[in-house]
Order: C-alpha cells, then structure tokens, then sequence
C-alpha cells in the first residue's frame, strides 16, 4: 500500500474480493453451523445426535480450509495447516488425532468468530468503501435516467454541476476506499492467519526440523568418522605391519653394509609411520571408545597426557554414541590446551551422569588467563556441544585455577 502504484493495481480489488467472498462464505458457515446445532439439539439424546455434534466439533476444518485458500487473495505468503498425520488409517484414527489437537479448536473458534461476528464486518467494510463511493460516482447516472439522484439516501440533487461535483466527490472517496479497503483486508487477513495459522506456529515447527536435521548431521558426521577409522585400521595399517615386518626380515637377512644400513633406515621410517597412523587413527575414534566407552576412554586419554592427569569419572553405563564421542573429544581438547597453553603440573577430568545430563569438569593447576578465540579451540569445543544442545562455561582466572565445565543433556546410561 505503501507503493505509488497501488491504486493502479489489482490489490484494491483483491482486496474487495477478499471481503465479499469473505460475506458470501460466513452467510454459508452460519447457516450450517445454525442448521446442525438445532438438529443436532432436537436429537441430542439420541444416536443420530452424536455424529452432528461432532460434526459441529470439526465444522472448523472445512472452514479453515476454505479461509487459507481465500488469504491467497491479500497475503503472498502460503499458511499451512497445522494439523499432523494420524498414526494409523482409517476414520477412528482421523477423528482421534483431530480431536486431540489444539488446531482443531482453533479452527473451531474461527468459524464460530467468522458466522457470529467476522462476515458482518466484511459486508459493512465492502458497503462503505467500495459500494458507497461507486454510488456516489454514478450520480451523473442516475440524473440521467430519473432526471434526479439521491446521493447516499440523503442528499438530492435535481442539477447537473451539481451531479458532476459529486461524482468528482465519488472518485477521491473511491481513491481513499481503495486504501481502507486494503486496510480492512490486511486487518481480517491477518486475524484469520493468526486463528487458524499462526506463523509462530510454522517457526516452531521449523525449528523443530532443524533440530532433528542437525542430530541426524551429527549421527551422520559420527558415523562417516567410524567408518574412515575402520578403513585405516583394517587396511592401510594392516599394510604398514606387512611393510615393516618385511623390512625387518629383509634387514635382518641383508649382510652389513650400505644395503643394511637403508634397510634400517626404511624400517625405522615403516615404523614411524605406523605409530603416526596409530595415533591418527586414535584421534578420528578411538577403539577403545567404540568398545568400552567414555570412562575407558577418558582414563587412556588421561594416560597420553602431558600432565598427569586424576580421573574421577562415574557413569552407570553406556551414553548413546555422539554423546560419547562430543564429550571424548572435549577432554582431548582440553587436555591438550592444559598440556600446551597452561603451564599446569596436574589436571583433573571429574563428572557423570545427573538428572539426564553428562556433566564433565576439566580443571588444571595452570597460569589461568585462557580465553576463547585465541588458538586455545574453545569456540570449535561450544560448537561441538551446542549441536547436542549442550552447554560449555570456562572459568579461568589470571593465575589460575582452570575450571571448564561441559553440560550435554542425555538419556539414561544403558
């Protein structure tokens, strides 16, 4: 509306559609909802009248079905239902879901709002933005044909100059319809949105998919990690073992001299290479995580630190794999910050499972002053509890302690 060419538009008369459909459409719900509440009551206590109450119950539906379809006329945006899927076929299961959800009733309200109330402001608003000024137009018209109008029912005029400034009265007064008729429109179209689908509604619902998306982003991203680790274990260091095992027999064969000497040379690499596969293979998923779990994994992660490290880690079983493996990570993070940034002499990995949360701490004895974004990958640690909508705090003070407290929630252990 907002636009110079708005007048020029069809928005006007989309708008003046809206209405009038919006007229002809409650006229029908009124009627049906007063035709099958009176039969519905003259056989209330019989049989016939539970299926027309509970006609009436769903009279909504039908309704806000039709309403959805007329707000293409005003509003460019679609509004989906909000109604889900029945768990099973069959019209028991429909009429279950249907009547157990809110959306329903919403729909309900609507159509009850719509028949009592909405159609008549609707037929006031068509009347005296639109119907009133074209009337008022058509003065020249009417002196024409009856040699005199009566503008409005009120005002009458026997003169043509007369009829002429009328009718130029009519056309600012239709300029002006045209926007109240758009403000009308809006107003209605917006009330309907809001009773029958609300776009807080449609955000929730969003918000909802993307949650589940990004679990099943997780599962897959753990998934993909376990099995690149099991392509390196079960093959390419397999490879290496045969590699160094047959440098070795080859070294140990091979009479002294410069042979020999690139023999062991070749070994020594073979075995490096091996070890840096290991630990590779270690940092992608360990094994001992996927077999015994977080406490095991912990403790021999504790036992490749820098420092040592305490560990008193108590959980009654098994968490579900990407909680292992978020937490896991977490500790090795933050064990290798303490080891390099901390200055720490000894560290601490303290937790368990409480009120359907993982709760880890990580303390160390260390110089303290540790803050996210600056090379200590704490923000890379957030982001990897927050997709398991958990939570990372840090307390770390100039001079120490270091305090970095993860929180993921979680099912029981099994």
């Amino acid at each position: 509306m907002a636009r110079p060419g708005y007048l020029m538009s069809a928005w006007p008369w989309r708008s003046a559609a809206y209405l009038l459909t919006g007229v002809v459409t409650g006229v029908v719900v009124l009627v049906g909802i007063v035709a099958s509440a009176a039969v519905g009551g003259v056989f209330a206590v019989a049989l016939v009248g539970l299926p027309l109450l509970l006609c009436t119950a769903l009279a909504g539906i039908p309704v806000a079905a039709v309403e959805r379809r007329r707000l293409r006329l005003v509003d460019p945006d679609a509004a989906p239902g909000q109604h889900g899927t029945p768990g099973e076929p069959g019209l028991r299961a429909w009429l279950t879901t249907r009547l157990r959800e809110r959306a329903t009733w919403r729909e309900l309200g609507h159509a009850l709002l719509f028949a009592g109330l909405l159609w008549p402001v609707d037929a006031l608003a068509f009347t005296a933005f639109l119907l009133g000024p074209l009337s008022v137009v058509a003065t020249p018209l009417h002196m024409a044909v009856f040699g005199e109008a009566k503008v409005l029912k009120v005002w009458l005029v026997t003169t043509w100059p007369a009829a002429v400034g009328f009718a130029a009265l009519g056309l600012v007064l239709l300029a002006l319809g045209a926007y109240l008729l758009g403000v009308a429109a809006g107003a209605r179209a917006g009330l309907a949105r809001l009773l029958i689908a609300p776009r807080e509604a449609d955000l929730g619902a969003r918000v909802v998919e993307l949650a589940r998306s990004r679990v099943r982003l997780v599962d897959a991203f753990e998934a993909e990690r376990r099995r690149i680790e099991r392509d390196l274990h079960d093959g390419a260091q397999q490879r290496l073992v045969a590699l160094t095992m047959t440098l070795g027999l080859a070294r140990l064969d091979a009479p002294p001299g410069p042979l020999a000497e690139q023999l062991a040379k070749a070994h020594a690499e073979a075995g490096t290479a091996l070890a840096e596969l290991r630990e590779l293979i270690h940092g992608i998923h360990p094994k001992v995580l996927a077999d015994y779990g977080l406490e095991a994994a912990v403790a021999d992660a504790a036992d490749r630190s820098a420092v040592p490290v305490d560990v008193d880690l108590e959980l009654p079983g098994r968490l579900s794999q990407a909680v292992e493996a978020a937490a896991y990570f977490v500790v090795c993070e933050a064990l290798a910050n303490v080891g390099r940034h901390s200055g720490a002499s000894r560290a601490e990995v303290s937790g368990g499972h409480r009120d359907g949360r993982l709760v880890l701490q990580i303390r160390d004895d260390g110089r303290g002053g540790a803050r996210a974004g600056e090379g200590s990958g704490l923000t890379g640690l957030a982001d990897r509890v927050s997709v398991l909508d958990g939570r990372l705090s840090l307390s770390s003070p100039p001079g120490g302690p270091t305090l970095l407290r993860v929180e993921i929630p979680c099912g029981p252990a099994s």
